[in-house]
């Protein structure tokens, strides 16, 4: 068999392999219920937010380290979460900036083996529905890790709606690692067919 064709195979592979370890499918199944219920409040559907994904899932990453109690997630007192001094660095992460994100709400939740229903009933049956039934919100991130999920609502003002940094703010681009193996597959196929 032809090389390239060996190659092309392995890269086909791999990349939907890297695709369903990266999503269960868990997140969309919770926007979709979030959004039902918004329907049956006549609340305009939340739409994916690429930035409001990113820092959810900045946050889920820590949240993960903390155990599920009856003060965590949805049950906690409003002040009393934990608090992130890497905050900023996950702002820098996400290319955002504390001017962007100030009127977006973030809302983790623990659930043990975060069984679909019991994590759509800890937003709409929750201190967390007031903002899923605010038709201010209209973008959304979700990301889970371990039992944890987080919730970023965004809106559409300037003050709320996770827009990029601007050129020159505090951010700077940061090149991930799966981008390198990108960047170095990329290389090695152009060398292969040479």
């Amino acid at each position: 068999m032809d090389p390239r064709v060996s190659l092309f195979c392995f890269l086909a592979i791999a990349s939907s392999l890297l695709h369903c370890a990266r999503s269960d499918g868990s997140d969309d199944k919770l926007l979709k219920g979030i959004n039902s219920y918004r329907s049956t409040l006549k609340v305009p559907a939340l739409s994916e937010n690429s930035n409001a994904d990113c820092l959810a899932e900045q946050l889920a990453k820590q949240f993960k380290s903390h155990e599920c109690t009856n003060t965590t997630g949805a049950n906690t007192v409003p002040g009393t979460q934990p608090e992130f001094p890497d905050y900023p660095k996950y702002l820098d992460h996400c290319h955002l900036n504390a001017s962007v994100i100030q009127d977006g709400q973030m809302m983790p939740a623990c659930v043990p083996g975060l069984v679909a229903d019991v994590v759509l009933t800890n937003y709409t049956k929750s201190q967390y529905n007031q903002y899923l039934n605010d038709t201010k919100y209209s973008g959304v991130g979700i990301a889970n890790e371990g039992d944890w999920v987080v919730v970023v609502l965004s809106t559409s003002t300037g003050s709320g709606d996770f827009s990029p940094a601007p050129p020159g703010s505090n951010w700077a681009p940061s090149v991930q690692p799966f981008s390198q193996l990108i960047v170095l597959l990329v290389g090695f196929v152009i060398l292969l067919m040479k």
